[in-house]
Parts: C-alpha cells; structure tokens; sequence
C-alpha cells in the first residue's frame, strides 16, 4: 500500500504572526516555520501502519516556497520513505481552492493508495483542502476522524457528530482527514536524521502538473486587528458567588 500523507509548513504558534499590510496575508517569513503540529499525527498514522505492515510505502507531501523543503526533510527524518514538493512562484498567496487543485495533480502524477492528512491546518483552520482535494479526484473523504484502521482495501474508524460518535468506512483509494485524537507523531532519532539527506525528494512545478491557472483566486479586501483582551470579572466568594456565577453565566448566553 503506498500511503500520501499531506503536509504544510506553518508558522510557529508559540511565535507572534503578523499580517503584510501591503495584500493582507500573512507574513510567513517574520516567524518560524515548522511542519504543522496535527499533519505530524496524520504521519504517526500513516508510519504506525508501515511498521505493522511490510510493504507499506509513505511519502510526504507538500505545497510551499522553497524553505517547505526543511519540513519535508523532517517528515523524511521522522520516517517517511520518499517527499514530492509542490514548488512554483505563481503559488504565492494560494487559497484553498488553488491548494488542493496542485495537491490533486501531484497525487494524480505520483500516485497512492491512500491520502491521509490533517483535518485544519493551525495557520488558516479553513478544514477543507482534504475534502477539496477527494472531489476533484473523485474519491470518497473521511473527515475528521478521531481513530482509523486501514484493514486491506477498507479505511474506518469514529468521528463526532452533533448527535454522538459515527462510525464510517470507505473503500480505497480514499481520503482521510484526522484530528487531535490521534497520536502525537514520533521525535526524528539521529539515524532517522542522517537518512533523510539521502531519502529522494521530488520537486514539481505548475508547468510539470499541467496547470496552468493554479494561483490563489482570492483576494483580501479588508483587514482589522484583534480587539484588546478586556479584564475578567472577579468573584469573590463573600456568600453570594454560586448567584453572582449564575448571573454572569445568564448575562453571556451560557445558560
């Protein structure tokens, strides 16, 4: 079984993130970056059931300018087999929509059996490329899965509903977007390291994947600061705080 995984570089979250003034992006140069925290659990996924099952291939995917090489090269060092890099400059600022259009054709090139990757990434938390990149290849989504097992040709496994859990499967090739649930991905040891700098990394262009329109459609009109956190409202509890909760819970809608 040959397993895609998804990956994208993000800024650090732990670091400040600006806006450019100038397009209303965001400025990914001012922080570090790093491969995002839940496509890290979408490889666990992937490289636990290479581990358990002989034959299983995993290659690291990813769209990004040409610094996203140093997040592949750490999903290479954290054991994927091989990475293919979506690199071109007309990609500068692309949107969801363009995102999954260059995904879609690079896993249409590279092929798979299976694509598993992150349910929302920790810079944009739009949560759709997964499902984008199933219809434009015409596969079933899995979305947002807390657990999966990949039994032969069958994926399955839970999600949350508004009315529980459900449980769903799909035959493959198929899609799947995890979440938090799942396993926090490995630490790269040092022969993890020393054998990514000899793993292959492929490099594809818009021109290569034949698309010839493939930069971001959206444009940001507007951009406003976030409001100052206000102080909370301190209880004390002279007698009458269970009240003074309660109110204040009411007052929010909370109740």
């Amino acid at each position: 079984m040959k397993i895609v995984v998804l990956v994208k570089q993000v800024p650090d979250t732990w670091g400040d993130r600006t806006l450019n003034s100038a397009n209303g992006r965001l400025d990914r140069s001012a922080a570090e970056a790093v491969i995002d925290e839940i496509n890290e659990r979408a490889l666990e996924v992937a490289l636990r059931h290479r581990d358990a099952n002989k034959g299983t291939e995993v290659v690291a995917l990813s769209m990004g300018p040409v610094r996203t090489g140093e997040s592949l090269r750490k999903a290479l060092a954290m054991g994927a087999d091989s990475a293919v890099h979506v690199l071109d400059d007309a990609l500068a600022g692309a949107d969801a929509v363009s995102t999954a259009r260059s995904l879609a054709a690079a896993l249409a090139q590279t092929g798979f059996d299976l694509v598993i990757a992150g349910n929302a990434s920790t810079d944009g938390r739009g949560g759709v490329v997964p499902t984008m990149v199933a219809e434009l290849l015409s596969l079933p989504a899995l979305s947002n899965m807390n657990s999966l097992t990949i039994d032969g040709s069958v994926v399955r496994g839970e999600r949350e509903t508004d009315f529980g859990t459900a449980t769903v499967h799909a035959a493959t090739p198929a899609v799947v977007s995890v979440t938090e649930r799942m396993p926090e991905g490995r630490f790269p040891n040092f022969k993890g390291i020393i054998s990514a700098k000899r793993k292959p990394v492929v490099t594809l262009t818009l021109q290569q994947l034949r698309l010839a329109d493939a930069g971001g459609q959206s444009i940001v009109t507007a951009t406003t600061k976030r409001p100052v956190r206000a102080a909370g409202q301190k209880v004390v509890d002279d007698g009458t705080a269970a009240d003074a909760l309660v109110a204040f819970l009411a007052t929010e809608r909370l109740i």
